[in-house]
């Protein structure tokens, strides 16, 4: 009996993936440098038994891999039916592996003949990543929000989509908050692969001949890099840079980071030593010692405030509206922001 198991494009299969969960049978090395978000990691082999498999294919060919695969599979044919069957929604699932090619076909047989309807991802990973860098390509209607390091961009930002408005948390995406600091308080950075994955997952979802807030940052957010096809929109786009006074940013800094180890403040004002200043930095650390915080970060600030202005004088956008905000009020700011644009 011939088997005919059904391929889609990946428009479809992300469609799709709306209501039925994705099988990733990639190795876990490979799940976890980058997948699908909300995928499901069921692995054909397991890192070693890749690693093995690719040894023999290159040493002694495919139809010597191939057996080696069986002989690994064989033992484990049950226990991914059981699995697949608990992922399984409405007896349906989707399915995917590097290229589409015999790891996705393979475990697709199998749960086909198992009573599960799967549908293959037409080219697999790879496809899916190709098709995510030529969305990010479409024009948006991007609005970049800036202002010096503490005037609480995050938090306006997050208060802006509370009140019905587009955004992308960039920073909460590279769980990194884009400074020498900016790891503090954060969970461990997904690869720039993964960070893409997880932003698609925004993009796709926004109308993007509406406006989308933004907030300014450089193209390395920690580990993270923007993607090129959004970073270049972003340099284009107009800005609005909110202007709150050095007393107010110099409390919020606090707030946030002085929480944290002496030793690890101490730490990373060593890693911003060559451009804070020798002088600068030993002050600051003597400052942080002496649990002087407030000086701390107003030394601090004396080199991202440079960094910050440099940053926005290179900009090739001529569109570029200061808006002075007198509290450091989220909520207020926001409304503030918001009504500023649509007028």
């Amino acid at each position: 009996m011939q088997i005919n198991i059904p391929s889609i494009e990946i428009t479809e299969f992300l469609k799709e993936s709306e209501v039925l969960p994705i099988i990733d049978v990639r190795s876990p090395a490979e799940f976890e440098h980058g997948h699908i978000p909300n995928a499901i990691n069921l692995p054909l082999f397991n890192n070693e038994e890749r690693a093995i498999i690719g040894t023999i294919y290159k040493k002694q060919g495919q139809e010597k891999a191939i057996l080696m695969g069986l002989e690994i599979v064989g033992p484990k044919m049950k226990d991914f039916v059981i699995k697949a069957k608990k992922i399984a929604k409405n007896n349906q699932i989707l399915i995917h592996c590097w290229r589409g090619g015999m790891r996705s076909g393979s475990m697709a047989w199998l749960f086909y003949t198992s009573g599960i309807k799967p549908q293959i991802l037409t080219g697999g990973y790879k496809a899916y990543r190709k098709y995510i860098k030529t969305e990010f390509s479409k024009p948006a209607n991007i609005l970049i929000l800036s202002g010096s390091t503490g005037s609480g961009k995050t938090d306006i930002l997050k208060e802006i989509q509370n009140k019905g408005e587009q955004i992308i948390d960039l920073e909460g995406i590279a769980h990194h908050k884009g400074s020498a600091f900016g790891s503090i308080g954060e969970k461990k950075q997904n690869s720039t692969e993964q960070f893409e994955n997880n932003l698609f997952a925004i993009w796709n979802s926004l109308n993007l001949e509406k406006t989308i807030w933004i907030e300014d940052e450089s193209k390395a957010i920690g580990h993270n890099f923007i993607p090129t096809e959004i970073f270049e929109q972003m340099r284009l786009a107009p800005v609005i840079k909110i202007n709150i006074s050095k007393e107010l940013r110099i409390k919020r800094l606090v707030n946030e980071y002085t929480f944290a180890d002496k030793d690890l403040l101490i730490f990373y004002l060593n890693k911003i030593q060559k451009r804070l200043g020798p002088n600068e930095t030993k002050l600051a650390i003597e400052a942080v010692q002496k649990n002087n915080m407030e000086a701390a970060v107003n030394l601090s600030l004396n080199f991202y405030d440079k960094a910050y202005n440099y940053g926005l004088q290179k900009r090739t956008v001529t569109s570029i509206t200061e808006i002075e905000l007198l509290e450091d009020e989220p909520k207020k700011n926001a409304k503030i922001l918001i009504n500023f644009t649509k007028h």
